[in-house]
């Protein structure tokens, strides 16, 4: 366990909705790239091979092929430069560090889908749903927390009482 100053850090930063991908998963990772005074999305999908660290460290590699090349890329998870992490397909898997396909070609590098019920994926959707919005619910609890606290200190004591 961390230091309770820690933590209240570290939660500010952190991203709870996109936390449900997993080894051996195809996914397409979105960067927001800035060139000078513009700023661009760019896509990188590919096979998470590894996934490593905890926190506000943890970091996942994907890899993919670019012309008959294989091309690794290693992601902070928690960076704000990484927009959006979505599940492409579910591969079928035995190992958490998947090193293993840097030598594989061809057919060999397939990784086998992981199938699931229609009614597994709904209830996965309403527990992703439930979890948004018991989120959303308790930012919007926190935040009125901080303005009745901001309020107080302003010494306006109306206003302190009337939200409460």
């Amino acid at each position: 366990m961390k230091h309770p100053l820690i933590d209240a850090v570290e939660k500010k930063y952190r991203r709870e909705n996109e936390l449900d991908f997993g080894i051996g998963e195809t996914v397409r990772v979105t960067i927001k790239i800035v060139e000078g005074n513009k700023e661009r999305l760019q896509d990188f999908e590919g096979v998470v091979i590894a996934r490593r660290g905890s926190g506000l460290d943890e970091m996942f590699t994907v890899r993919r092929l670019v012309g008959n090349e294989g091309v690794e890329r290693t992601f902070p998870l928690h960076s704000p430069k990484v927009v959006r992490i979505k599940t492409v397909r579910r591969g079928k898997i035995r190992r958490c560090k998947l090193y293993y396909l840097r030598e594989r070609v061809g057919r060999a590098r397939k990784l086998r889908e992981r199938r699931i019920s229609a009614e597994a994926r709904k209830a996965a959707l309403e527990a992703q749903l439930a979890k948004a919005r018991a989120l959303r619910e308790a930012d919007e609890v926190a935040k009125a927390a901080r303005e009745r606290e901001a309020a107080a200190k302003a010494g306006s004591p109306e206003m302190a009482t009337s939200e409460a």
